[in-house]
């Protein structure tokens, strides 16, 4: 058996392991094209930004920080280092984070709450 989480991370079906979880950068498959499990209803949210957002952006304020500090770097060195070095972190951080939030769902049999539940 598959490891969910380690399939969602690395942007595979979190029940097989072997199709693609994503069909674009980010956008999640309707079905899994090896065993056809239904991905339609997995959805993320905001989670995977706000996972993003507080873990690039304590390495690059840490980062920041120190090269300001301890290395005496100008300013325009700084955020012509830091800027896309930011940028780079969250572009690769994001799709890891929905694929692990998905999986997440998948493990925990979690489903959206409709209008009907409430």
């Amino acid at each position: 058996m598959t490891n969910p989480y380690l399939a969602g991370a690395a942007g595979r079906c979190p029940q097989c392991g072997e199709g693609h979880l994503f069909e674009g950068f980010l956008k999640v498959s309707q079905t899994c094209e090896a065993c056809g499990f239904d991905l339609s209803k997995a959805d993320s949210g905001d989670g995977p930004a706000v996972f993003v957002i507080m873990i690039a952006g304590f390495l690059m304020a840490f980062g920041t920080l120190f090269s300001l500090f301890a290395f005496h770097w100008p300013v325009w060195l700084v955020l012509a280092f830091w800027m896309p070095m930011t940028v780079v972190t969250c572009l690769g951080l994001l799709r890891p984070m929905k694929g692990l939030l998905v999986a997440a769902q998948f493990v925990h049999k979690a489903s959206q709450a409709g209008r009907h539940d409430v």
